[in-house]
């Protein structure tokens, strides 16, 4: 979409993207931030909450941290930005403005100090707009204040910069209703004699999203002038009144939903009208789809389009495949996960192993993996995938796991032995693994990362909004950071999502706006297949004309592979995608004539 405005400080040619990303972990909107700043060709703003966080400027004194921060349920972090020792958490609006910013000093002081001016006037404005006119500056004292000019100016914002290149990060903190004795732990921004308030303090009682989208209406007026393209992708509002505690039905010993008992199920003797669960999804589920926007489906019994039948391959390599997994005693997404490529892919001589068992710590409303609890992992799997790799003659091999919440290391060490296993057994096999977030825990993320996979894929599965319905114990901003630290790592990074739930067209063309932004090389894109009545209806049918234009965006927003057809899956084509992958970086690497 486009808005009109006065002329803002970044480029006219630069998108302007706008992502609410609800509450997000200190590290994991660093890292996300470093991505967008290093990778990005747009322009992003990030607005969220934190949870309970100091953080220290450079110039910061540790002496104005009063208090051991944990003593207060928060964490003490240093932050490369300026300024001293400031607090975050929730009912504070946090921006994250992630612009290219002309100057004539290519990021010198003065452009820094112009820069931070054009941030305090957008807060001041919103405060405007929300009923809060006497708000502004205060000479020597970065910020935005309340009646400035008086005897009792009182800090409703704290403003923090970075400029490189001309290229800005991190940005504001609008103290919207939080906890306010958390700032009587520190001497906020090293000011000791003036006063910290909110728009709660000052008499206004306007909500979260209220305070959002009059941020946003006045930064795209700044920052996405009068032809300018911009657009804005929210995760899912949360309504305190009616939220959840946010666990994933597994955590509460459920599955996704239940299953549609028919008459000839009664007739067999199974379970009576009483045992009998609600039809289709669980409530639970349905509310969360509800909350999305998302309100039909299609039948379960809907006829799938010509498009999405795959042909089955016979011959004797899949009986292979085969008997080399049982023999081995080894389990396969291929066959958990129901895909519909299964036979053409064996019939390739390729399989993509799980490990950590077979069973996942999460009930994510569109997988068919079993979510019943765990059970202990076995010390010889590593060895026996390692085993099945060599037999069946791989040169690539991909390698998921589940999810397992229940272990200390989230199973990253078990991915880090099996990786270093094949590696022992077959050095001159590729290896891709398929990593859950580990819960963003960077020690687990760093083991995995340190065995060094050629490819390291995590999906981000569907757009914001339908993250809640979708992947109720995942999120969105989480899974894009784990992406920008292996970047970061310096492996090549690759994520997937399916489509047909309830997203938009020009909700796919942001998140692979957000995908390319973060560095992400390979991205795979395929239909929603609904595994059985209980989990997530499928919404629409999408045409494989709409996949080839999926495919062409994320190309032309610099991914380097796009892998997208109906009946694309996350290992589809793996070994040609990383290939494809590898091809920019070695171009990249050759010295220019």
């Amino acid at each position: 979409m486009a808005a009109p405005g006065a002329p803002g400080p970044a480029s006219s040619a630069r998108p302007l993207r706008v992502r609410w990303l609800g509450t997000v972990p200190y590290g994991e909107a660093s890292d996300l931030q470093h991505a967008l700043f290093e990778h990005g060709r747009d322009d992003w703003l990030l607005l969220l909450e934190h949870p309970h966080v100091y953080t220290l400027g450079a110039r910061a004194d540790l002496a104005n941290v009063l208090v051991p921060p944990e003593s207060v349920g928060a964490e003490l972090v240093r932050a490369d930005r300026g300024g001293d020792v400031t607090y975050h958490g929730p009912g504070q609006l946090v921006g994250y403005p992630i612009l290219s910013v002309p100057g004539k000093r290519g990021g010198g002081m003065a452009d820094t100090v112009a820069y931070v001016r054009s941030v305090e006037q957008l807060v001041i404005d919103t405060l405007a707009d929300l009923g809060l006119p006497h708000a502004g500056r205060l000479h020597d004292y970065p910020g935005v204040w309340v009646e400035p000019g008086s005897d009792h100016p009182r800090k409703i914002a704290a403003i923090g910069v970075r400029l490189t290149r001309g290229r800005s990060m991190h940005g504001f903190a609008l103290n919207v209703a939080p906890d306010m004795s958390m700032f009587g732990h520190i001497v906020p921004c090293g000011i000791a004699d003036k006063a910290v308030t909110s728009l709660a303090g000052e008499g206004i009682q306007a909500s979260m999203r209220d305070v959002v989208d009059a941020l946003v209406a006045r930064a795209v007026e700044r920052w996405a002038p009068a032809g300018r393209q911009w657009e804005r992708a929210d995760v899912v509002w949360r309504d305190a009144a009616r939220a959840d505690d946010g666990l994933a039905p597994f955590s509460r010993g459920l599955g996704a939903g239940a299953p549609v008992r028919t008459a000839a199920d009664h007739a067999a003797g199974r379970p009576t009208a009483s045992e009998v669960a609600v039809e289709g999804p669980s409530l639970r589920l349905r509310g969360r789809l509800a909350e999305a926007g998302v309100s039909d489906g299609l039948a379960v019994a809907a006829r799938k389009p010509e498009w999405l039948r795959a042909r089955v391959h016979l011959g004797a390599k899949p009986l292979e495949v085969k008997r080399t997994l049982r023999d081995l005693d080894l389990v396969t997404v291929c066959e958990e996960a129901g895909c519909p490529n299964l036979s053409e892919c064996w019939a390739d001589g390729t399989a993509t192993f799980m490990i950590n068992g077979e069973r996942c710590t999460r009930a994510c409303g569109f997988c068919l993996v079993d979510t019943r609890r765990p059970e202990p992992l076995d010390p010889t799997e590593p060895d026996r995938v390692s085993e099945a790799v060599a037999r069946m003659g791989l040169g690539f091999a991909v390698i998921t796991t589940v999810a397992r919440d229940d272990l200390p290391d989230e199973g990253a060490g078990a991915m880090a032995a099996t990786i270093e296993a094949i590696r022992r057994r077959t050095p001159e096999v590729q290896l891709e693994v398929l990593i859950s977030d580990c819960r963003g825990r960077a020690e687990a993320l760093d083991a995995i990362f340190a065995a060094r996979p050629d490819v390291l894929n995590h999906n981000v599965e569907t757009v914001p909004r339908l993250q809640r319905a979708v992947r109720p114990s995942a999120g969105y901003a989480r899974s894009l950071a784990v992406l920008s630290r292996a970047r970061r790592a310096g492996l090549t990074t690759k994520s997937g999502l399916v489509v047909g739930i309830g997203e938009t067209d020009d909700e796919i063309l942001a998140i692979l706006a957000d995908l390319a932004g973060v560095g992400v090389e390979v991205v795979t894109i395929g239909q929603y297949l609904r595994p059985t009545s209980h989990h997530l209806p499928v919404h629409r049918w999408v045409t494989p004309e709409q996949f080839a234009e999926y495919r062409a965006a994320g190309e032309r927003m610099g991914i380097a592979h796009v892998e997208s057809s109906p009946l694309t899956r996350s290992s589809y084509h793996a070994r040609q995608a990383a290939a494809a992958a590898a091809r920019p970086r070695s171009l990249a690497a050759e010295p220019s004539a």
